[in-house]
């Protein structure tokens, strides 16, 4: 019977021979979902055996990671604001970036009405809800397993959203304070560059923003004044090289009170715009 110690170096060998880059932390990560173990008990007893049946399902999950799957799809789950989203493959895992995103709107959302386009997983517009006391949350997908996937976290969390199955704007009405938004902003021809977790295994529609990876902040620049009332605010996160393009379309729809916010490496990561008082 293999212990705890001899378990973890196994699958850290293995993870590492095929080239994941975190190989001793997604090793410790699935350890911790699989054996239900904290690193306390871990350097309390590191020789404590490891029973077949565990150790089975432990080699399971091991096996899927080495195929470059993401452990968080592996084990269903994603912290996001200090919250636990269920994940799976038909939406984007929640990466700490977009939290900056979050956190600013949080400024503006108590008894704000809410509208989170490309919603995915539910995170931002769930985190909102949570966070805050916002007076309505409504969420929009075009992927009807991305919306099925975030009202089960908005049941799960407690947090009652409106979801539409929209493209876009196509089927949303009504008028909304803030307008939040990750949309797909990657460009065709960089996603074949991305790492096998994220080009082979993330959900295509979540990362093609197309040609140039500024489509859909085109159409949101565009079309927002219609679903946004006077002084509302529009929270976009970008690409850390889309700041001032993405910008320069708010200016040019009526936006004003721009503010481009970098996240902690430095880079553009948010795009603030507040749509200019109606006259």
């Amino acid at each position: 019977m293999a212990t705890l110690t001899e378990v973890l170096q196994e699958a850290e060998n293995l993870l590492v021979s095929v080239g994941v880059e975190e190989a001793k932390l997604d090793a410790w990560y699935l350890a911790m979902e699989c054996f239900g173990i904290r690193r306390t008990d871990y350097y309390m007893n590191p020789n404590r055996e490891i029973d077949e049946e565990q150790y089975a399902r432990y080699k399971t999950m091991i096996l899927a990671r080495t195929k470059r799957i993401p452990y968080q799809y592996i084990t269903n789950e994603q912290e996001f604001m200090g919250l636990c989203f269920y994940v799976n493959e038909n939406v984007l895992i929640p990466r700490q970036d977009t939290e900056i995103l979050v956190e600013l709107a949080m400024k503006h959302a108590d008894n704000a009405d809410i509208l989170d386009m490309c919603t995915g997983s539910g995170c931002i517009i769930i985190s909102l809800g949570k966070l805050c006391k916002p007076k309505s949350l409504t969420a929009v997908d075009i992927s009807e397993k991305a919306l099925n996937v975030a009202k089960h976290n908005a049941k799960t969390l407690e947090v009652p959203v409106d979801f539409i199955e929209s493209d876009i704007f196509d089927k949303v009405t009504g008028m909304y304070d803030m307008i939040v938004s990750n949309p797909p902003y990657i460009p065709t021809k960089v996603i074949e560059g991305l790492m096998p977790e994220v080009k082979e295994h993330e959900p295509m529609l979540a990362l093609d923003g197309f040609d140039d990876g500024l489509y859909f902040y085109r159409i949101l620049a565009k079309e927002a004044h219609q679903y946004l009332r006077e002084n509302g605010y529009i929270f976009l996160e970008i690409g850390h090289d889309q700041g001032e393009a993405v910008s320069s379309l708010l200016l040019d729809a009526g936006f004003t009170e721009i503010n481009i916010v970098k996240d902690l490496p430095g880079l553009d990561r948010v795009v603030v715009g507040r749509l200019a008082r109606l006259k």
